[in-house]
Order: structure tokens, then C-alpha cells, then sequence
């Protein structure tokens, strides 16, 4: 079904994907924020004179995204790329988890027409609602044949940002989404195997912690671990000897920070730091904080990446 701003479609429909998040919410009696609006409820009261076509994916809290949602995601924008009839692409998408799907999809496709993700910081009812703002600003993006070539973005509080290094700034700010290093956006590397089945793991280090969520992780089946590190990518003695437990299972470990802005170098030794993790095996983010790594990780292993090639792209694709 189209909802038609303009009755001329000779440049093309923008398709606007939801899939639930904040932008779609509402307060029900309890006072809890839930999904429960469409995508058409949502453009039937924009202006404009862009034509838009709703795709009703699924209306779900992006904190419940699965990593098999995420691919169906992906799927979707793939499917309204090859509509010769669509000019651009707008997600509606839940904040929690934005930059890990905007990640995949760069990630997956090799775009020749804007791909926009936006989503809400205030629910639907909420007087200061930002919903309506953020997607006028996300369909006029979609909308210009300009941002093609600049891979999957993202529109949010009057910011246009490229989705590498992306990361949620803020849990009430409208402004909600800063970038790890602006000077960096590799293309995409079309990773475009599904990720559906791949597990990967987050564990958080902190000081004095030990291995066991490493070790349970390897237990449980994944096949690749992203570290939650301390500074510019350390932890203690003994991650590092959970680390060549993992490379010696062939998982691969990569070492990313909880610090959220800066480029991580592995210079710290001392039993424990980012040069011993490195001497065992772990590869570190350059760039990319936890969440994103996992999504990069989870497509290297389903392309069969090796460790050299996982080893470059967590060098933001630089030799």
C-alpha cells in the first residue's frame, strides 16, 4: 500500500521501513511505553511532496531484537533496493540497538540508493515528541540522490551521521548519537552472508574481574567473543589467558572498549594489557565500540573470513 504525499510518482517512491522502537510508542494505562503504531499511522499525518510507500516489518523494542530480527531487517531494505520504483530507503528503528543494524546493513549491501535509519527519543504522545521531526529530516535524506554513495546513515536529532563508529550518546537527549571517530567510513565490504545463526558474545571487563563469563561463553557455543575492554583496549592476566584458550579453540577474540570516543592501540603490556592480548591472538578494534563489533565479528565468521581479514576490517578495512 502507497500513501501518496504527491499524486507524481515519476521520481519515485521513498519506502519507509518500521519496525517498531520509541517512534512508534505510546503509553498504555499502566504507564509503560509499548509499540502501537504502524508505519502508515505514523506518515498519515506528514506533509510534504515526497511519495511513500509504508513496509510493515514488525513492531518490536529494539532492546528485544534477536540477531536473526536484525537480518530480516537487512533482508527488507535489500528487497525495496531492487524495486525499481523506490528511490531511497527510510528504517524506523528503536534507539537501544540503531547502531547495530544500521552496522549490518551497511555492512550487507552495496548501496545505490540512500538508506536512512531513524527512530524517536520520546514516545508518540509525549509533548516534546521528536518522531515526526526525525522522519521528515530521514525521508528528505532518503529522498536525496546525494547520500547514495555515503553507505547506510542515520538522521537523528538534526544530525545526518555515517554509521561507522556510531554509538548512543545520550538516554534522554535528543541528540542522541555521536560517532567514535568522525574521520572514519569505510564502504561497504558486502559481507552479505546471513548472520542469523552466527553467535557472538559480549563480555564486559572491569578491574579485578575474572574469566568466567569467557569461559562460559565458550561453553555455550560462540563462535567469536567481543571484550568490553578497560581504556584503549585492556584487561588483566588473566582475560589474557582466556583469550589463548579462545584462540586455541579457534574463536576469535576481538578487543574492544567500554570508553566510547577515541582510536584504540594496543600498546600496554604489564601481564594484562592490550599488547599481551594481542600477543595471544585477540585482534583489536580500531574503532568500533562492543555492539558494533559484534555485528562485524558475526559477518566476518559467516563470510569465513580469516583471521588476516578479520584482523583488517577491525582495522577499519586498512592494511
Amino acid at each position: 500500500m502507497t500513501v501518496s504525499i504527491s499524486t507524481d510518482h515519476h521520481e519515485g517512491l521513498v519506502a519507509v521501513i518500521a519496525t517498531g522502537g520509541t517512534i512508534a510508542s505510546q503509553r498504555d494505562e499502566t504507564g509503560a511505553a509499548k509499540p502501537s503504531l504502524s508505519g502508515e499511522n505514523l506518515l498519515s499525518g506528514l506533509g510534504g511532496e515526497i511519495s511513500l510507500k509504508p513496509v510493515e516489518l514488525m513492531a518490536t523494542d529494539s532492546s528485544s531484537l534477536t540477531i536473526s530480527d536484525m537480518q530480516a531487517i537487512s533482508d527488507a531494505v535489500a528487497k525495496e533496493l531492487a524495486d525499481p520504483a523506490v528511490r531511497g530507503v527510510v528504517v524506523l528503528h528503536g534507539t537501544d540497538a540503531m547502531e547495530e543494524t544500521s552496522l549490518l546493513v551497511h555492512l550487507q549491501h552495496s548501496l545505490s540508493k540512500p538508506v536512512i535509519f531513524t527512530g524517536a527519543q520520546f514516545t508518540a504522545d509525549n509533548p516534546q515528541s521528536d518522531g515526526p521531526g526525525n522522519l521528515q529530516a530521514a525521508i528528505a535524506a532518503a529522498a536525496d540522490a546525494s547520500n547514495s554513495d555515503k553507505g547506510v546513515l542515520i538522521s537523528f536529532g538534526g544530525k545526518l551521521l555515517t554509521v561507522w563508529g556510531l554509538y548512543k550518546r545520550s538516554a534522554d537527549d535528543p541528540d542522541a548519537f555521536d560517532l567514535a571517530d568522525p574521520e572514519i567510513c569505510p564502504q561497504s565490504a558486502t559481507l552479505s552472508a546471513p548472520v542469523h545463526t552466527v553467535r557472538v558474545d559480549i563480555v564486559a571487563i572491569y578491574p579485578g574481574c575474572e574469566a568466567t563469563h569467557i569461559d562460559a561463553s565458550l561453553a555455550a557455543g560462540a563462535k567469536g567473543i567481543v571484550l568490553s575492554a578497560l581504556g584503549s583496549g585492556n584487561a588483566n592476566a588473566r582475560i589474557v589467558e582466556a583469550v589463548q584458550r579462545c584462540c586455541d579453540r579457534n574463536v576469535p577474540v576481538v578487543v574492544s572498549s567500554r570508553v566510547p570516543v577515541g582510536r584504540l592501540v594496543a600498546g600496554y603490556g604489564g601481564g594484562g594489557g592490550g599488547h599481551d592480548m594481542g600477543n595471544v591472538g585477540a585482534v583489536h578494534s580500531t574503532t568500533l565500540r562492543p555492539g558494533q563489533a559484534r555485528i562485524l565479528l558475526a559477518c566476518l565468521l559467516a563470510a569465513s573470513a580469516s583471521r588476516d581479514n578479520i584482523a583488517r576490517a577491525f582495522n577499519d578495512f586498512c592494511d
